[in-house]
């Protein structure tokens, strides 16, 4: 008898699953970022954090129907400084006896970017190592925030690693 119950309700079940984890919610912006907003569009989520807390997110706000907010022109202006370059995109020096190379740090699975080339914009770079006295490409281990907001598409993009 409880046999039709149960072949009648998992498929119902799992339709409604699948259809409400396709659709991502909006979200509020997170306060660290110095400011605050109710909620906006989510376009995209990643995030590989696991058991331990290490891992790579990135979520991406769309803020077309929505003005800039003002405490964002406070942040560092594009170009970004040779670090953020490095954590976004990678760096590269070369000179005559060899090249040296560091990041991309914010990749997917595959190793690309999670954020794409950006022109026009501002990025905030939150360190949350409780050790600082080193420069933050030079430590055996990173925990930071970095916030870039793409002034050319209205999008928000707010990583975070943890390692």
């Amino acid at each position: 008898m409880l046999f039709p119950f149960f072949f009648f309700i998992i498929p119902i079940f799992s339709s409604i699953i699948l259809l409400t984890s396709s659709v991502l919610p909006s979200a509020p912006i997170p306060s660290e970022l110095g400011f605050s907003l109710p909620v906006t569009q989510t376009i995209s989520s990643y995030d590989t954090h696991g058991f331990h807390g290490d891992g790579i997110s990135c979520d991406v706000y769309d803020f077309s129907s929505t003005p800039m907010p003002a405490q964002i022109t406070s942040w560092s202006p594009f170009p970004p400084d040779d670090t953020v370059q490095a954590l976004l995109y990678g760096w590269t020096e070369e000179n005559a006896q060899e090249i040296t190379s560091i990041g991309p740090f914010l990749t997917d699975d595959n190793g690309d970017p999670l954020v794409p080339k950006i022109t026009n914009g501002y990025y905030l770079l939150i360190d949350r190592q409780e050790e600082t006295t080193t420069p933050l490409l030079s430590r055996p281990s990173l925990n930071f925030t970095l916030a870039v907001y793409d002034s050319d598409k209205d999008t928000l993009y707010y990583c975070k690693m943890d390692t």
